[in-house]
């Protein structure tokens, strides 16, 4: 049993890159392929792919890995809230990450999106991860 799935999957992203692997597996749940989909469309991924296995009931999640002349696209990958201390924010405290060349990742009343488009929408909530 894990006790926080996200921090888990970020932990298997920044272990398939620090291999080269190319490809990455992940529990599926509906949180994980939101956050998935959201690196996908701002280019830190090549695909998400959801299939079925035997093992997890739920399924999983097959993540292509994006490389750039060899080194992977994301450089650090970030949990910020936790299942223990959660970190919330209002959306005027939304900051850029890394001077606007990374992205926070925030799950909002409207659902999960990037910080930037919540603050653009005026929505806060909890700052799930860092990456750039």
């Amino acid at each position: 049993m894990v006790t926080d799935p996200i921090a888990d999957m970020l932990t298997r992203l920044r272990n398939g890159l620090a291999r080269n692997k190319a490809e990455v597996i992940v529990p599926a749940s509906k949180m994980k392929e939101q956050v998935l989909h959201i690196l996908k469309s701002e280019g830190y991924l090549e695909g998400v792919e959801k299939a079925e296995d035997e093992k997890y009931p739920q399924g999983i999640l097959k993540v292509t890995l994006k490389y750039s002349n060899g080194q992977p696209v994301i450089r650090h990958i970030r949990r910020v809230s936790s299942p223990g201390q959660r970190v919330y924010s209002h959306a005027k405290e939304l900051k850029q990450v890394l001077s606007g060349l990374g992205i926070s990742v925030v799950s909002t009343s409207k659902g999960i999106m990037t910080g930037q488009k919540a603050k653009a929408e005026k929505l806060g909530g909890e700052v799930l991860c860092k990456i750039w």
